[in-house]
C-alpha cells in the first residue's frame, strides 16, 4: 500500500508539472481537476462582485444560504466556482501535491548524500582509506 501511495503521488507530481508547463498555474489545474466550473462575469452585478474578489486566491461565500469557494483568476478575467465537495478535493489534491514534492526533494537529498558514503569517492578497506 505504501508503495502504491508513493507511486500515485510521483504521478500526481508529474502529471502536475506538465500541467503547469502548458501555461496555466497549478492551482488552476488542480481546481478544475477538483470540479471546479470556470465563469466568466456576464452582467454587471456579477462584474462588480468579480472586482471585489481577490486575486489568485480561494475565497470563500455564502449565496442563498449556500456556501460557495471562488478562485479569480486576473489574467484571463474568469473566476473559478465550486462547492463544499470540490473545495475538499481541492485541498486534498494540495495536500497529495505537497506530499510528492516532499518525497521528490527527499530522494534527491538522500541521493546526494549518498554520493560521499561507502567509500564513494575511494575505495575502502577495513579501517583505512587507500
Amino acid at each position: 500500500m505504501k508503495n502504491f501511495l508513493f507511486l500515485f503521488s510521483l504521478l500526481t507530481a508529474a502529471f502536475l508539472s506538465g500541467c503547469a508547463s502548458t501555461g496555466s498555474s497549478s492551482t488552476e489545474q488542480m481546481l478544475s481537476a477538483a470540479g471546479f466550473r470556470i465563469k466568466s462575469p456576464e452582467t454587471p452585478e456579477q462584474q462588480k462582485i468579480f472586482d471585489q474578489l481577490p486575486a489568485y486566491k480561494v475565497h470563500r461565500g455564502t449565496h442563498d444560504g449556500k456556501v460557495f469557494y471562488a478562485y479569480k483568476d486576473e489574467a484571463q478575467r474568469v473566476a473559478f466556482i465550486g462547492s463544499e465537495k470540490e473545495y475538499q478535493k481541492y485541498q486534498e489534491l494540495a495536500v497529495q501535491r505537497r506530499i510528492a514534492q516532499d518525497q521528490v526533494m527527499a530522494a534527491q537529498m538522500n541521493r546526494e548524500m549518498a554520493y560521499g558514503w561507502y567509500g564513494a569517492y575511494r575505495p575502502y578497506y577495513g579501517r583505512f582509506y587507500y
